[in-house]
């Protein structure tokens, strides 16, 4: 092989591809400019106001007994997390199928800059279940306007019933000796 040298792989993805394609790491690649950060656990309350001011996120579903993930945007009302959906959603259509009790899903929300490497991330796991009283669609429809274009006239309700969050933080300053003159 030719250039530098290795020391490993990370996967990548060229446009218009469909499989991960090996992208060297070269050996003189700094580890990190930064020092190490922290991941502080966050309280199921501190968890629920980001959720709530965040607006943007994604849920995980089984679909056809893999795990799927779509970004949707939502709103918390009441503690639980509410998304808006089209008539052919896959998730639409497992929720609907599920009854009262609902399925399971994960919703994660974060909040990362990557310059500094700090910010929080949250996931919530519980039931979703359709929204289904018309009075609550309608509201819905005013509280929650999709990023996306198209109709979303169903609504699905995720009651959380794990909630875990962290946020990460940068390390204390290190104080270092002035230099001599």
């Amino acid at each position: 092989m030719t250039g530098p040298a290795t020391t490993g792989v990370r996967l990548g993805r060229n446009p218009g591809t469909a499989p991960a394609t090996p992208e060297p790491v070269p050996e003189s690649a700094p580890e990190s400019a930064l020092p190490p950060h922290a991941m502080e656990p966050l309280t199921r309350d501190e968890a629920l106001a980001l959720l709530a001011r965040a607006g943007f996120g994604r849920i995980v579903f089984s679909h056809h007994a893999l795990p799927a993930i779509r970004p949707v945007n939502h709103i918390l009302d009441g503690g639980s997390i509410v998304v808006r959906t089209h008539e052919g959603a896959a998730l639409n259509a497992l929720v609907r199928g599920a009854g009262d009790q609902g399925v399971v899903v994960a919703y994660e929300a974060d909040e990362i800059d990557p310059a500094t490497r700090t910010g929080w991330s949250v996931i919530a796991t519980g039931y979703a279940t359709a929204v289904t009283d018309p009075a609550e669609l309608d509201r819905y429809r005013v509280l929650l306007r999709p990023w996306v274009g198209g109709r979303r006239d169903h609504a699905i309700r995720v009651r959380p019933v794990e909630v875990t969050a962290y946020r990460l933080v940068a390390p204390p300053a290190v104080e270092r000796a002035a230099p001599e003159v």
